[in-house]
């Protein structure tokens, strides 16, 4: 019996030293400016305003380089050249009209950002940004 009793003893301390430690939450900061501090540091607000802003930059260099280096070729081979303002008219009703021009160009300034914005991203990657 006294085994048995030793037995269960370690079996005890085992657990003990095996069982998860509950953390003690982090102290609460105290004033609106030090929770302001707080919520920049831990939500990378900074980071993303950052990111937001080189990002609508970076559309206009790109909108800018479709729209007057690269759309003037093809709008030179379609007829009345300023293809962004085709449309297609359906006779309903009063008719119908879609703007396809317009659209075809945001796809396409789209397109390009999305493989600027890749290509960015794998090279900071390739640094070690994160």
């Amino acid at each position: 019996m006294v085994l048995e009793n030793d037995i269960l003893e370690e079996l005890k301390k085992i657990r003990e030293a095996v069982t998860p430690k509950a953390v003690p939450p982090a102290p609460e900061p105290k004033g609106l400016i030090a929770e302001f501090r707080d919520f920049i540091g831990k939500a990378g607000v900074m980071g993303l305003a950052i990111g937001f802003i080189m990002g609508t930059a970076i559309g206009k260099v790109v909108t800018a380089l479709v729209q007057d280096l690269i759309m003037p070729v093809p709008g030179a081979l379609i007829e009345g050249g300023d293809w962004r303002k085709a449309i297609i008219t359906l006779p309903i009703g009063n008719g119908m009209n879609f703007g396809i021009g317009d659209f075809v160009g945001v796809v396409i300034d789209f397109l390009i950002i999305s493989m600027v914005i890749f290509v960015i991203a794998k090279f900071a990657r390739k640094t070690g940004l994160k």
